[in-house]
C-alpha cells in the first residue's frame, strides 16, 4: 500500500479540477493527531508563482477534493497547510486486504532492476572482528530488503585473496615444513609469525614476494596452498554467517582474483582514452578538485585496489547487467569511493544510468566511547561476540523451567543475535555508536526485544482465544484509526528505507507499531466478556497484522520471531 502516492494523486486531482496544473507533491505524515493523518503544503509554495494567498490557494483544493474516498476531511491550518484525515471505512478496507495478502499490501516494483550488493568483506587469514559487523548486517538488510521489493539482487562477498601476505603465509608454511591443513585460530597465529618473520628478515620477505609472482603466473604447487588457505578462512566466514543469520554464501565470494586478468585491460583502456599521466614512475588519473591522484599501477608494475574496484565495476555493469552498485564499506573509505566512482564513469566503464553508492557507516564503540576492544586491548573475535550474546540473552528468559534444553538453546539465540543486529540497525549507519549490553537487551525502549516481546504478546492473544477468526474489520474509535494508518504506512516505510539504504528507519517505525499497538492493547480490551463479539473480531484481525507486520519488518533485517517469551 503506497500510501502516500494514494494522497498524492487525490490532492493532484484536486489541482487539476482547480485548473492548477504545475503541482508541488508534498505531502507528509502528520506530527501530531490534532494535524491529521498527512499534511501538505504545497500550497504555501504555490503563492508567489499564482499571486495568490496560501489559504485561498487550500481552500480551492478543499473545494475540489474528493471525499468518497481515501479522504475523509481536510482542514485549513496556519498560513496555508492542510491537514487530511483518512476515511475509517476506506482503512479498514485496506488494512483488511493486507491481512489477506501474504506481502500485507507491499506491491511488487513496476520496474525492478538488478542490483549488486557489495559487503562484509572478510580478511582472508584473519578470524572475522567486530569491524565486520556493521557492513555484514547492513549489507544484508538491505539485500533482504530490495529482494522483497521485487529487485534482482546479486550479493558479493569482495575478499582480499591476492597480495604479499599469500605468499609471506607459503613461504613461511615450507619454512616450517607444516601442513596447511589447520583450523583457523591456528592460521591466525600462522599468520602473525609469518609476518614477524616478513618484517624482521629481509631474505624471507624476497621469498614471500617471489611467491605472490608465482601464485600469480599459475604455479600449481603454490596455487593448491593458496587455495588452502582460502578454504580454511572461508569456512570460519560461513560459521559466523550461519550464526548471524546471513545469507552469504561461498557462491558469493567475488574475490580480487577473479578480477586479475582483467587489471591491464582496465589500464590500456584508461590510457587509450587519455586518462593516464605518469607521476613518480606510476601510472595515475589525475581528477579535478582532487591534488591526490587515482593510482592505478605502480612504477614496479604492480596493481592497486583501485584497479580491482574499477574492473568490478566495469564487469557489474557490461557482463551483469546492473543499474545499482551499493558498496557497504566503513565510512574512512568515502573518498576512495568518490574518486572510484568518478573514473569509471569518465572512462565508460559504467553507463550513466547505472547508481552508484558508498554505503559508508560508522565505528562501534565501548561505553567510553572508544573503539570497540577486548579487555588487553585486542581485537574481539565477532564469533567471541555471538557467543556472549546468546549467553546473556539466557539471563533474559522468563519461566526457564517451561523450556527444554534444546529450546532454551534456540530462544537465546534468537534473542542474543537478533539483540545484536538490531542495536546496529537502529542507529542511524553514519553515526558512531555504543555497544551496551544492558542497552540491547531490555524490554523497554527500541530494542529487538521488544518487538519480539509485543509479537509474543500477540499470540499469546490467539492461544487464549482459541478459535478461528472470521469477520470485518471496523475502526471505531481514534486509537484503532491511528494503528490502521500505522500499518498501512509499512509499504512507503519499505521503499524509502531501500531508496536511501537507512534500515533505522524500518527500525524506528517497527519500534513506534509495536509501541502504538501496545497502547492499543491496554486501551482497547480484546477477550473481557463484555467486548461486542464484531469489535472483538476486529481488534483480532488488527492484532493479526500487527504481528505480520512486525515478523515482517523483522524478517528483513535478518531477525526471527518467538511465540512465547
Amino acid at each position: 500500500m503506497k500510501l502516500k502516492s494514494q494522497l498524492n494523486q487525490s490532492i493532484k486531482e484536486a489541482f487539476l479540477k482547480a485548473g492548477i496544473e504545475d503541482i508541488p507533491m508534498s505531502v507528509s505524515e502528520a506530527t501530531k493527531p490534532d494535524f491529521g493523518d498527512y499534511q501538505f503544503n504545497g500550497a504555501m509554495a504555490l503563492s508567489k508563482k499564482l499571486g495568490k494567498n496560501p489559504r485561498e490557494i487550500a481552500t480551492q483544493i478543499i473545494n475540489h477534493l474528493d471525499f468518497t474516498g481515501i479522504i475523509e476531511k481536510a482542514e485549513i491550518a496556519g498560513p496555508g497547510f492542510i491537514n487530511l484525515w483518512l476515511n475509517p471505512l476506506w482503512l479498514a478496507t485496506q488494512c483488511q486486504i493486507a491481512l489477506e495478502d501474504e506481502r500485507l499490501g507491499v506491491s511488487i516494483r513496476e520496474e525492478p532492476i538488478k542490483v549488486v550488493v557489495d559487503y562484509s568483506g572478510p580478511n582472508m587469514a584473519k578470524q572475522m572482528h567486530v569491524g565486520h559487523l556493521r557492513s555484514t548486517i547492513i549489507g544484508d538488510t538491505l539485500a533482504n530488503l530490495l529482494t522483497f521489493l521485487g529487485d534482482e539482487v546479486i550479493r558479493q562477498n569482495h575478499i582480499g585473496d591476492w597480495g604479499t601476505q599469500f605468499g609471506m603465509l607459503i613461504a613461511y608454511l615450507e619454512m616450517k615444513n607444516e601442513d596447511a591443513s589447520v583450523d583457523l585460530s591456528d592460521l591466525e597465529q600462522f599468520y602473525k609469525d609469518a609476518k614477524t618473520y616478513f618484517d624482521a628478515d629481509a631474505s624471507f620477505a624476497n621469498k614471500a614476494r617471489e611467491y605472490v609472482v608465482k601464485i600469480q603466473s599459475g604455479d600449481a604447487h603454490c596455487l593448491a596452498l593458496w587455495q588452502k588457505f582460502i578454504d580454511i578462512s572461508l569456512g570460519h566466514c560461513e560459521e559466523v554467517y550461519e550464526k548471524l543469520g546471513v545469507n552469504l554464501t561461498r557462491n558469493d565470494v567475488r574475490a580480487e582474483s577473479f578480477y586479475n586478468d582483467a587489471l591491464p585491460q582496465i589500464v590500456s583502456a584508461l590510457n587509450s582514452k587519455g586518462m593516464l599521466q605518469e607521476s613518480d614512475g606510476a601510472q595515475c588519473v589525475f581528477l579535478e578538485e582532487n591534488e591526490i591522484p587515482v593510482i592505478v599501477q605502480k612504477g614496479d608494475g604492480g596493481y592497486l585496489y583501485a584497479t580491482t574496484d574499477l574492473a568490478a565495476l566495469k564487469y557489474r555493469s557490461e557482463t551483469l547487467g546492473v543499474k545499482r552498485i551499493s558498496y557497504v564499506v566503513d565510512a574512512r573509505q568515502a573518498e576512495h569511493f568518490n574518486q572510484v566512482f568518478q573514473v569509471a564513469k569518465k572512462a565508460n566503464f559504467v553507463t550513466e544510468d547505472v547508481h552508484l553508492e558508498h554505503i559508508g557507516f560508522g565505528m562501534m564503540m565501548d561505553k567510553s566511547g572508544r573503539p570497540f576492544k577486548t579487555r588487553d586491548g585486542g581485537v574481539v573475535k565477532l564469533i567471541d561476540l555471538l557467543d556472549e550474546a546468546v549467553m546473556k540473552a539466557k539471563e533474559t528468559i522468563n519461566n526457564i523451567d517451561e523450556y527444554s534444553q534444546e529450546e532454551i538453546e534456540n530462544l537465546a539465540k534468537t534473542i542474543g543475535i537478533g539483540a545484536v543486529k538490531y542495536a546496529d540497525l537502529s542507529m542511524n549507519r553514519e553515526s558512531n555508536y555504543i555497544f551496551n549490553w544492558d542497552n540491547m537487551l531490555s524490554f523497554d525502549g527500541n530494542t529487538s526485544l521488544y518487538l519480539q516481546y509485543a509479537y509474543a504478546r500477540i499470540q499469546s492473544i490467539f492461544r487464549k482465544y482459541n478459535a478461528s477468526i472470521e469477520g470485518e474489520i471496523v475502526i471505531t474509535d481514534a486509537l484503532e484509526h491511528r494503528l490502521a494508518v500505522m500499518l498501512l504506512r509499512f509499504e512507503d516505510v519499505l521503499q524509502r528505507t531501500a531508496n536511501m539504504a537507512t534500515p533505522h528507519q524500518l527500525t524506528t517505525y517497527l519500534y513506534e507499531l509495536a509501541t502504538l499497538f501496545m497502547r492499543f492493547y491496554e486501551q482497547n480490551p480484546i477477550l473481557k466478556e463484555d467486548v461486542d463479539a464484531q469489535i472483538r473480531v476486529s481488534r483480532l484481525q488488527l492484532a493479526n497484522l500487527t504481528a505480520k507486520t512486525i515478523k515482517q519488518g523483522l524478517s528483513i533485517l535478518g531477525i526471527q520471531v518467538v511465540d512465547k517469551l
